[in-house]
């Protein structure tokens, strides 16, 4: 069978598996679908966490960042894991027992305030729809390659599938889906990094094949040859990186803090019992999760090796047929300046002939390395259940703000609950219509659009949530001014060292890269923000009324393990 063939298959058979899933688990309670009954097994949960964190950006882009960025890509994997270790050890346990299963109900509840409740959920959506964006992108690239059809329609079925199966489901729906799609998007990931590892070096461990000697005997280790093949083309050496120290800190510290506050993955600590199995799930999906990251950079090695091997210096006329496929979905492009008909692909921007998104790297790794067919259809099944399982982790987030912290908390305290789910599928449904349009029209490729989203989490939520949490002389004052500040810095940053929106559009942006504040990228300036929230939340405090004895005395028993006699009871 064809390519085109198996795709169709494996994605009909994955597509039919999450809808019945989503059929068989529908939600038909609030608490069905916000936190799943909050009964789910620590396994369950475990594999749920782990693929509504592994999104499109872990599946499909991060391994293509650190394929064309060599040593600078590696800032993606040290952040993300680093900021899952950091939420699921110092906030996920406090705010389990806390109670509150969305950010902003916890904002609101323990700073006492409407006014916290409402700037929480707006940054929720703001955040989640940034990242959402993200995904939906990734959706389209798969579809637009392996079902051959414009990247606007691949998501716009991408939207359908997502909405069917997330608001039927709820949280409940999703959780089991997400178990599915993590089986799905990992054997996706890990077969084809095992065959290419075999291929190229005979190791059939990726992780360790990735620093072995190529199998062609000559005893070149296949670091080395990378390095070569570059400096060669005039790019600098793989392993050596170009961003300075101070970019290469702010965005792992913004990916990681910006990772502790993105509410779609503290919710998923509520749908177990109990917070000791809120840990166990935590320490699972840090094994899940680190079955594809410590994989990521060899497939970016065999990628990039295999990708300047097959194109570099080729003949347009000779390449093979996985070039003019991607070819027809614009992602990859040849322009033959000097008119030999040979593919010039080098460093200087003036010469260089071929333009590769780093979107396709991991799509289209199995194809250059001419695996079979099979494998590379499982790969786009595998793509798509990263970006699907996450965009509907993200859309519950948003739903659940609108239904239940703004609807429910704010505007009708009245509202019965059969009203408060409809509430919910209805502003899914608006949800995922506004993700389509940011899908189809994305501001940069998937990782750089979910950065965004960890920089807005972490100029945000996580100084009002760690500050919630360890000090309890916090008030609402303070940490609404914070959030205010923070957030409104990196949003005015994006959309001007991002989108060009003060300096002449997205044309300028290239050039805005010498203006940059302390040489800080708009990906790592969350971190920025961060400091600044915390600064400005701190010195509002200090100047306002601490908050009332039973808010902290609230903060005091959060940190007090169950079972243990209350604070200053000895």
């Amino acid at each position: 069978m064809t390519v085109q063939i198996w795709t169709y298959v494996l994605v009909a058979l994955t597509f039919a598996l999450y809808i019945g899933i989503a059929i068989w688990s529908r939600a038909g309670s609030t608490g069905e679908f916000y936190v799943a009954g909050g009964g789910v097994s620590p396994l369950a949960n475990g594999m749920a966490t782990a693929a509504d964190w592994m999104s499109a950006a872990s599946f499909i882009s991060m391994a293509g960042i650190i394929a064309f960025d060599g040593y600078d890509g590696s800032v993606y994997l040290m952040g993300w894991t680093g900021g899952y270790v950091l939420l699921a050890l110092l906030l996920a346990p406090y705010l389990r027992k806390f109670g509150k299963f969305t950010v902003p109900d916890f904002i609101g509840e323990r700073y006492y305030s409407q006014t916290a409740r409402i700037v929480a959920v707006l940054c929720a959506i703001l955040v989640s729809f940034t990242y959402v964006a993200g995904q939906m992108r990734g959706v389209g690239v798969v579809f637009s390659r392996f079902l051959e059809v414009d990247v606007t329609t691949g998501v716009i079925i991408g939207m359908v599938i997502v909405l069917f199966y997330a608001v039927l489901g709820g949280m409940k729906g999703i959780t089991y889906t997400q178990v599915a799609q993590y089986c799905v998007l990992i054997f996706a990931f890990m077969v084809p990094a095992i065959f290419i590892s075999i291929q190229m070096t005979g190791n059939p461990i990726p992780q360790l094949g990735m620093g072995d000697t190529l199998a062609d005997g000559s005893g070149t280790y296949l670091l080395d040859k990378l390095d070569g093949l570059s400096q060669e083309l005039g790019f600098s050496a793989y392993t050596e990186g170009s961003k300075s120290r101070i970019d290469i800190f702010a965005i792992t510290l913004a990916l990681m803090v910006g990772t502790a506050g993105l509410p779609h993955v503290i919710v998923r600590f509520f749908t177990v019992r109990r917070v000791r199995d809120a840990r166990k799930s935590a320490g699972l999906a840090l094994l899940l999760i680190a079955l594809l990251y410590t994989t990521a950079p060899a497939v970016a090695v065999f990628a990039k090796t295999n990708l300047i091997r097959t194109a570099s210096g080729a003949r347009y006329d000779e390449v093979p047929a996985w070039f003019s496929k991607w070819e027809k979905t614009g992602l990859l492009t040849f322009e033959d300046r000097n008119g030999d008909g040979i593919i010039q692909y080098v460093a200087d921007p003036a010469v260089n002939e071929l333009v590769v998104d780093k979107d396709i790297m991991v799509l289209a790794n199995p194809e250059i390395a001419n695996l079979p067919a099979w494998v590379i259809a499982l790969v786009a099944a595998g793509g798509l259940a990263a970006a699907l399982s996450t965009a509907a982790g993200l859309l519950l987030v948003i739903s659940s703000s609108i239904s239940h912290d703004l609807i429910k908390k704010v505007f009708r305290p009245d509202i019965s609950e059969k009203q408060e789910l409809w509430a919910a599928r209805l502003a899914a449904t608006a949800a995922v219509v506004v993700a389509g349009y940011f899908g189809i029209d994305p501001p940069g490729f998937v990782a750089a659009v979910v950065a965004l989203a960890f920089g807005l989490a972490a100029a945000s939520f996580f100084p009002a949530i760690l500050l919630g949490i360890f000090y309890k002389k916090m008030n609402s004052k303070g940490a609404v001014s914070g959030m205010v500040v923070g957030i409104s810095l990196m949003l005015f940053y994006m959309l001007k060292f991002k989108f060009g929106l003060f300096d002449g559009g997205k044309e300028a942006v290239e050039g805005l890269k010498e203006s940059w504040w302390f040489g800080i990228s708009p990906e790592g300036f969350g971190s920025v923000a961060m400091l600044v929230n915390f600064a400005v939340a701190l010195t509002v405090n200090y100047f306002t009324p601490a908050p009332p004895e039973r808010v902290q005395q609230l903060v005091e028993n959060i940190r007090v393990p169950s079972g243990a006699p209350p604070p200053g009871d000895h």
